[in-house]
């Protein structure tokens, strides 16, 4: 194989690499822009004249949103050290 042939075989991967790029870029915007949305709607529900709730209430609510977001993380985290590099030193 030549110089040539691996240059030639390196740009697929990279236009692999930049197409799944961009797909993940325009899912990830989008799915982002959902959920903040949706939270902001939870948020009208702070609205003491139409809602009654307790602080217990409140905590509840947090408590598992939180718990959600560090699933979510652990997710990402887990993915991003799974493509580590190896390295003795």
């Amino acid at each position: 194989m030549t110089t040539n042939d691996a240059g030639d075989q390196a740009r697929p991967r990279d236009e692999k690499q930049e197409i799944r790029r961009r797909r993940f870029v325009k899912v990830a915007e989008r799915r982002t822009r959902l959920v903040m949305d949706k939270l902001r709607v939870l948020g009208n529900c702070a609205n003491r004249g139409v809602y009654e709730y307790s602080a217990a209430d409140v905590d509840k609510i947090f408590a598992a949103l939180q718990r959600e977001l560090e699933q979510i993380r652990h997710r990402f985290d887990e993915r991003l050290k799974r493509r580590a590099e190896f390295k003795l030193e």
